[in-house]
């Protein structure tokens, strides 16, 4: 969420920002209810003093004076009720109207409209060069008897899959490999739940925007979360830490479940957008600071790339346009792994920096060293997501007789398993 104040001081900024984001926010209408709401407010502040007054005055007087004092009081009291009603019937609206405000991006975040205006920044690792006609993920996984779409389908509808043998445990050791990864830079390790309150998904700016893209249990009035930045962002909401606490380093592994609406083409073939998926997600908490959030900004993102290095994969990073950055994100740096079935970089990451816009949904603050209560700088980043990782791998790691090599670092959460073959396969 924005500060209101920053909103009435440069509405243009945030009518801007909507607008470079495709975000449906309507400023003007805010501001306006904004006006309103707030002159009913101060208007209903003036009655209570003047109740207050008249209530005192009316125990000293008697006759005709204590009789009009008593009448005028009763005015008061009308206008108190119709102003309560304004109030009450303005204030959903100015909630709803500021849940969906955007935003405005960093000076050096490129101005565009989707992800095809993406700014490559640098390109890390060789392509590969097959000698031989390489398989699709899809097609080395049904050959090797490791992925089966089909069955995934059979139980749960388009966009499931179901990994076997040698292709859960590569999907395991991926994301254990994370794991120990982040340990060892010092990160707490968490679980968390990833069915929770639609509050929490307001907090951390899923909803309302993101609301089409959840599954949700209405029952509970509850959602499954997309990321466990959810919860592990909310974690501390509602709460004030001392700033010598700070930064909070946290990361989570769970299962993420996404309706992918409206996604179609070639990003539905195969493991690359399916409706579930398991994720090592890391966030930050750090104070209120710019500098120092770039700062973790680029931490995050060098985690990231640490897990892709160990794995020896390809990759490029991106700087994220305008138009592919979300209602809370100042900036994004989009790491995008090489995938030879699509013959281009496909997005494996998202590192993502919010300043306030999380911690003032969530409440979420802390005491500076002057004893000012301030709110949290919130960032977070992917550190790995399978299944998707597994198409550059299976891809890139293939040999000419269909066998894949299992990468070095995987080894020791395979049981050594040095190459994946078909059944029989010596």
């Amino acid at each position: 969420m924005i500060d209101i104040k920053l909103i009435r001081e440069a509405p243009e900024k945030f009518i801007e920002a909507a607008k470079l984001k495709n975000v449906d926010a309507d400023i003007e209408g805010l501001l306006d209810v904004d006006r309103r709401l707030a002159d009913a407010q101060r208007e209903m502040q003036d009655v209570r003093t003047r109740q207050n007054a008249a209530g005192k005055r009316i125990a000293q007087l008697t006759g005709d004076a204590k009789a009009e004092a008593i009448e005028a009081m009763g005015q008061l009291k009308a206008r108190a009720k119709e102003l309560t009603d304004t109030i009450d019937q303005l204030q959903p609206r100015f909630d709803e109207l500021m849940l969906r405000a955007a935003q405005p991006p960093a000076a050096d975040v490129p101005v565009g409209r989707d992800d095809t205006e993406n700014a490559v920044l640098r390109v890390e690792g060789d392509l590969p060069q097959f000698d031989f006609e390489p398989k699709d993920h899809v097609q080395l996984g049904e050959s090797l008897d490791i992925i089966d779409i089909p069955r995934g389908v059979k139980l749960a509808g388009s966009r499931n899959f179901i990994l076997k043998g040698a292709g859960a445990l590569m999907h395991q050791a991926i994301l254990r490999l994370a794991v120990d990864q982040m340990i060892a830079k010092g990160y707490t390790l968490m679980t968390v739940p990833v069915l929770v309150k639609e509050s929490v998904m307001y907090g951390t700016g899923y909803f309302p925007v993101g609301r089409d893209q959840a599954y949700l249990a209405e029952r509970d009035e509850m959602s499954l979360v997309g990321t466990s930045e959810v919860p592990v962002t909310a974690y501390h909401s509602e709460e004030i830490l001392d700033e010598s606490d700070l930064p909070r380093k946290y990361f989570a592994m769970s299962t993420c479940f996404r309706r992918e609406a409206g996604a179609a083409g070639k990003d539905t073939y195969g493991l690359y957008r399916v409706h579930f998926f398991d994720k090592v997600e890391q966030v930050i908490l750090c104070r209120n600071d710019e500098e120092t959030s770039i700062r973790f900004h680029q931490e995050i993102l060098a985690n990231a790339e640490d897990m892709l290095k160990a794995l020896k994969l390809p990759y490029r990073v991106v700087n994220v346009c305008t138009g592919d950055l979300g209602q809370g994100q100042v900036q994004k740096f989009d790491i995008e792994t090489w995938m030879p079935s699509r013959d281009s970089y496909g997005e494996t990451h998202s590192a993502s920096r919010f300043y306030e816009f999380q911690a003032r949904r969530l409440n979420m603050r802390y005491r500076d060293a002057d004893g000012r209560v301030r709110y949290v700088h919130t960032l977070n980043n992917t550190v790995i997501a399978s299944p998707r990782v597994l198409i550059p791998v299976l891809e890139l790691y293939q040999n000419a007789d269909g066998t894949v090599t299992v990468p070095e670092a995987l080894r020791p959460y395979m049981g050594g398993l040095e190459r994946i073959e078909p059944k029989g396969g010596k």
